[in-house]
C-alpha cells in the first residue's frame, strides 16, 4: 500500500507542477547482450502526432540533433561506432537553408558498447533531443541501464527517490501502454519496461526535390567539365572513332551507348565507394565537423590554384597506360576500359570538378554522391552517345582553342569563392569571428572583381593564348560578372543580399550588425548598454536576465523576454516573419526592453553557479538549462518560442494570456498592447 501512496503521490505532483509541460515523445528502454562483453543499449520512442524529433545527423546550423552522452563511460566501456538509427526523412529547411533529419511516429535508437570493467553494473545515458511542432522544446532524459546477469534484462530505475525526481523533472517517463503490468507489489527499483519492437535500418527518406536539386545541380557541373581542354577535344576523337572503326552504323552506335553507359557507372561507383566508407549518415555528420570544414576548404584552395594554372593535379602515368592497353583488346570489355581510360587521362580538368561536387554533395549526407555522380556522369556521357548517333553534328562543334583554357580558369574562381563558405561554417561553429559577414564579403568582392577583371583580358595567366581582341560572349559574360561584383559592395554597409543569403555569415555575425550607416550615424559610434548586443532588426537585446533588468529599472520601460533556440526555427520565423512587422518592431525598439534567453546555450555554468533544480530536479550545469529551469519552474513550460511581458518586479502585465508563443501579427501586436497599457 505504501508504495501504491508513493508512485501515486509521484503521478500527483507531475501533475501540479507541470500542468503546461509538454512532453510529445514517450521513451521505453532494454539492454540486450549480443556476446561476450558486448551488450545493445536501445532507445525506442513513441512520437505525437504532428510532432517530429530531431536526428543525431541533422546538420549544424539547423535545428538541435540528437545528442547520447555516455555518464560513466571513463574506464568502464566503449562504443562501438556511432548509435544507429530507424528510419528518418530529410527535408529543405528555407529558414536555416540546411537539409533536416528527422522521425516522425516512431524512432529507435541503438547503441553497441563493449566492457572494459567486467564489474561494472550500470550504464548512465543522457539523451538530449530537440523535438518540434508550431513550437520547439528542448529534453533532456536520464537513462539507466542494469548490466545483466543474463542474455537479455531491462533497464529499471535505480532506487525509490529516482522514480519521484524523474517523473517531476521529465528525464525518464514510462509509457503508459507499456506499464499495464505493473502491480502495487512491484517497488520502484522492479518496474519492467517492455521493449517496443522495431527494426534498425539507416535508410533516409528523403524529399524528392532536394536529391533532384543535387542531380541537376552536378548535371551542370558535368557540362561544364565538358567544356574543359582535357575532355572537349575528345569528343570527335572518340565518336569517330566509334563511327569509322564499326563495320555498320548501327554497331558504332552501341558502341557509343555501350561507352557512356561505363562513363557513368565509373562515376557512379566512386560515389558508392565515397559513401560506403564513410556511411551514408557520417558523411552528414563529418560534413558539419570543424576540422572537416578545415579540410574542405583547403581542397577546394587546392582545386582552385590547380585551374587557375599553377600546376595540374593528374593521376599516375602508369595507371593510364596500363588502362589505356587494356582498351585494345575490343568487345564491350575494351570499350569499359575506354571509358575508364577517358576518366584517368581527364582528371587533371574533371578531377577538381568531382572533388567539389563531392564535397558539396556530402554536406547533405544520405545518398547525395551517389545522385551527385550520377548527374555528372550523365552530362559527360550524353554528347559522346548523342554525337553517335547524329554524327554530323560534329561538324558545327567549336574549335578547340584558348576558350577552353578560359573555362577552366573561371571554374577556378569560383571554386576559390566556394572554398571561403566552408571556412566561415567552421569560424561559425567556434565562434571565433575571424571570418564575419563583411571579410567573407570583401573576398567574394575581390574573388569575382578580379574574375570579372580576366574576362575583359586586363589579366592573363599562364596558359592563356594570346589574343589582341576578346569576343562578345567573353564580354557579356565579364558584363554579368561585374555587375554581381557591384551588387556585393553594398553588403559591406550591410545590405542583405538576398539572392546569394545561403552563402556569407546571418547578419548578426558581423562586425556592425546595424550596418555602417544607422541614423546617419556611425553604428560603431552607437553606445550599447552593459551587457547588450545588436540583434535582429538591429534590436538593442540582453542575453543575460539580470543585465536586462538592470537596464529596464533605469530607462523604466516593461520587460520582454524571448525564451528562444540557436536551433529553433520557429523562433526564427517568428523573428522574420512577426517582429518584421513596422508596427510590431516599432514596439520592440522603443517602448520595451528585450532580454533573448537561449535554453540551447551549451555553455559551461562556473562550478560555483551549478545546482540541482528544487522545481525539477535536473542538474542545472549550463547557461541554457538554466534559462530552461527559469522558464519551467517560472511559467510552467517547456515550450519556444515563449514570450512573457513583465513588470520591474518580474510580474506578467498580460493578466488574461501571460504568455505567448507561436502567433501572427495581428495577435502578437495586440498582446503588446495590451501588457504595455497596464504597465503605463
Amino acid at each position: 500500500m505504501k508504495k501504491l501512496l508513493f508512485i501515486l503521490t509521484a503521478f500527483l505532483v507531475f501533475t501540479n507542477v507541470n500542468s503546461q509541460i509538454l512532453d510529445p515523445v514517450k521513451w521505453t528502454t532494454k539492454i540486450e547482450q549480443k556476446s561476450e562483453g558486448v551488450f545493445v543499449l536501445t532507445f525506442n520512442a513513441v512520437i505525437e502526432k504532428e510532432w517530429h524529433m530531431y536526428s543525431q545527423f541533422t546538420p549544424d546550423g539547423g535545428p538541435l540533433p540528437m545528442e547520447l552522452v555516455f555518464k560513466n563511460q571513463s574506464g568502464n566501456y566503449s562504443l562501438i561506432g556511432k548509435a544507429k538509427e530507424s528510419k528518418t526523412k530529410t527535408a529543405y529547411n528555407d529558414v536555416f537553408e540546411v537539409n533536416e533529419t528527422f522521425f516522425e511516429g516512431k524512432a529507435q535508437i541503438q547503441q553497441e558498447i563493449k566492457l572494459t570493467n567486467l564489474k561494472l553494473n550500470k550504464v548512465e545515458v543522457e539523451l538530449n533531443y530537440q523535438a518540434c511542432k508550431e513550437v520547439c522544446i528542448n529534453q533532456s532524459k536520464k537513462f539507466t541501464f542494469q548490466i545483466p546477469a543474463t542474455s537479455i534484462a531491462v533497464v529499471t530505475p535505480n532506487h525509490k527517490e529516482n522514480l519521484l525526481n524523474e517523473s517531476v523533472q521529465n528525464t525518464k517517463l514510462i509509457d503508459s501502454t507499456k506499464t499495464d503490468s505493473i502491480t502495487p507489489s512491484l517497488g520502484a527499483s522492479d518496474i519492467v519496461v517492455a521493449p517496443e519492437k522495431a527494426a534498425i535500418s539507416n535508410t533516409t527518406e528523403t524529399v524528392p526535390r532536394s536529391l533532384w536539386s543535387i542531380f541537376f545541380v552536378a548535371f551542370l557541373f558535368g557540362f561544364t567539365a565538358l567544356l574543359t581542354p582535357c575532355v572537349f577535344p575528345m569528343i570527335p576523337m572518340t565518336v569517330s572513332f566509334f563511327t569509322k572503326q564499326s563495320k555498320t552504323r548501327a554497331r558504332g552506335i552501341r558502341n557509343a551507348i555501350i561507352y557512356g553507359v561505363s562513363i557513368i557507372v565509373i562515376y557512379v561507383l566512386l560515389g558508392s565507394i565515397v559513401t560506403a566508407i564513410f556511411g551514408a549518415d557520417a558523411l552528414n555528420a563529418l560534413s558539419t565537423n570543424v576540422w572537416f570544414n578545415l579540410l574542405f576548404f583547403i581542397l577546394l584552395v587546392v582545386f582552385a590554384i590547380s585551374f587557375l594554372g599553377a600546376f595540374e593535379i593528374v593521376l599516375p602515368n602508369s595507371w593510364a597506360n596500363k588502362v589505356d592497353s587494356q582498351a585494345d583488346r575490343g568487345g564491350i570489355l575494351g570499350i569499359v576500359f575506354m571509358a575508364l581510360a577517358l576518366a584517368i587521362v581527364s582528371f587533371s580538368c574533371t578531377g577538381p570538378i568531382v572533388g567539389s561536387l563531392l564535397v558539396e554533395a556530402a554536406s547533405n549526407g544520405g545518398l547525395a554522391p551517389i545522385i551527385g555522380m550520377l548527374g555528372f556522369s550523365s552530362a559527360l556521357a550524353l554528347p559522346f552517345m548523342l554525337f553517335a548517333f547524329f554524327p554530323g553534328w560534329l561538324h558545327s562543334l567549336p574549335k578547340s582553342g584558348g576558350w577552353l583554357n578560359t573555362v577552366k580558369v573561371v571554374l577556378g574562381f569560383l571554386e576559390l569563392a566556394l572554398a571561403f563558405k566552408f571556412l566561415s561554417n567552421a569560424d561559425l561553429v567556434l565562434q571565433l569571428h575571424i571570418l564575419e559577414r563583411e571579410v567573407f564579403i570583401a573576398i567574394w568582392i575581390a574573388v569575382f572583381g578580379a574574375l570579372a577583371l580576366y574576362l575583359f583580358g586586363k589579366i592573363t595567366l599562364p596558359h592563356d593564348s594570346p589574343m589582341s581582341s576578346i569576343s562578345v560572349g567573353r564580354l557579356l559574360m565579364g558584363l554579368l560578372v561585374l555587375t554581381f561584383t557591384v551588387y556585393l559592395i553594398p553588403g559591406l554597409w550591410g545590405a542583405p543580399l538576398k539572392i546569394i543569403n545561403a552563402f556569407p555569415p546571418p547578419m548578426e555575425y558581423s562586425e556592425s550588425p546595424m550596418g555602417l550607416s544607422v541614423s546617419g550615424k556611425s553604428a560603431a559610434k552607437i553606445d550599447l548598454p552593459e551587457g547588450a548586443k545588436i540583434g535582429p532588426h538591429g534590436l538593442v537585446v540582453f542575453d543575460n536576465y539580470q543585465n536586462g533588468l538592470t537596464y529596464a529599472k533605469k530607462v523604466n520601460k516593461p520587460i520582454m523576454l524571448d525564451f528562444t533556440g540557436f536551433a529553433c526555427v520557429n523562433c526564427r520565423k517568428m523573428e522574420n516573419n512577426v517582429w518584421s512587422d513596422p508596427n510590431v518592431l516599432s514596439i520592440l525598439k522603443d517602448q520595451i526592453v528585450l532580454i533573448s534567453l537561449y535554453v540551447d546555450d551549451k555553455r559551461e555554468l562556473p562550478k560555483l553557479q551549478q545546482f540541482v533544480s528544487p522545481t525539477t530536479g535536473a542538474e542545472i550545469e549550463t547557461i541554457g538549462d538554466k534559462w530552461t529551469d527559469f522558464m519551467i519552474s517560472k511559467y510552467k513550460t517547456n515550450t519556444q518560442p515563449l514570450y512573457v511581458l513583465t513588470d520591474l518586479e518580474g510580474n506578467s502585465l498580460n493578466a488574461e494570456q501571460p504568455t505567448i508563443s507561436y502567433v501572427g501579427v495581428e495577435e502578437y501586436y495586440n498582446w503588446l498592447k495590451a501588457g504595455i497599457a497596464k504597465f503605463k
